[in-house]
């Protein structure tokens, strides 16, 4: 039975945990002193980060936050623990990247950075070579999604869209970083410096939206996707929790042939 970690164990971990069969992993969460999730049986909670790398789970998914990257992931990957981080936002820090990067090499371990919400990423990692190259990804969520930067805003939506943020992933990252996620994406691929982000409450959105516009020498590309949102979480797709699986049996396939 194979043994994987969770740093977490909100709304993506809890839609990890149920694609898989009860009896197929051995789950150990690291979950804050007095949390009380709900945990199903067979996951086993630890309150401290010794006691998960001790586990030697064959891979860890950080599914917490932008924090927790910071506090967990360094040490894992020292230890030679494959991670993979749903928070891919914390990376628009370059000290904590340059960290990260090097507890790698320590560790001899893989960092792991799932797609997300998204697709169409190996056309922006192609044309990142383009000097030229102009990418604008748009978020366009209901406002429910929202309700609490709205509400901190003093907006309210009726029947028109409400541009919430416009600016670079970095700042994306930072002033959203539970639901921003996939925009830091698509800069890792693209290039930051050619990416401009917008935050759009749209009370005609069907779902989580993502928008990706993009002009170059190589051409022009369209890509928009509506993602169902995670039946725990309005802010987040159900397709984020997908994607990390889909990485997740990527990665164990590949160190089971190690």
């Amino acid at each position: 039975m194979l043994t994987i970690g969770l740093i977490g164990y909100g709304a993506i971990a809890h839609d990890i945990v149920r694609v898989f069969p009860a009896d197929a992993v051995r789950w150990v969460a690291l979950l804050r002193e007095g949390a009380r999730p709900g945990l199903p049986g067979h996951v086993r909670a630890v309150t401290r980060l010794d006691a998960l790398i001790d586990a030697r789970p064959t891979a860890v998914v950080e599914a917490a936050g932008q924090q927790a990257v910071a506090a967990c992931v360094p040490a894992l990957l020292e230890a030679g623990i494959p991670t993979l981080i749903a928070s891919v936002g914390a990376l628009s820090d370059p000290a904590l990247a340059a960290r990260l990067s090097e507890a790698a090499r320590i560790g001899g371990a893989r960092l792991v950075l799932p797609s997300g919400a998204l697709g169409g990423l190996d056309y922006l990692r192609a044309i990142a070579v383009l000097p030229d190259a102009r990418v604008r990804y748009t978020s366009r969520k209901p406002p429910a999604a929202w309700a609490a930067e709205l509400a901190a805003a003093g907006l309210t939506v009726d029947d028109r869209a409400i541009v919430l943020f416009e600016g670079t992933p970095s700042e994306a990252a930072g002033r959203y970083p539970k639901n921003l996620n996939a925009a830091f994406a698509v800069a890792m691929a693209a290039g930051a410096e050619k990416v401009t982000v917008l935050v759009i409450a749209d009370p005609a959105a069907s779902g989580n939206t993502h928008e990706i516009e993009v002009e170059s020498a190589a051409g022009t590309a369209s890509f928009h996707l509506v993602n169902a949102p995670s039946p725990d979480n309005p802010k987040t797709s159900a397709l984020t929790a997908l994607s990390i699986v889909a990485a997740l049996r990527e990665l164990v396939d590949r160190e089971g042939h190690r």
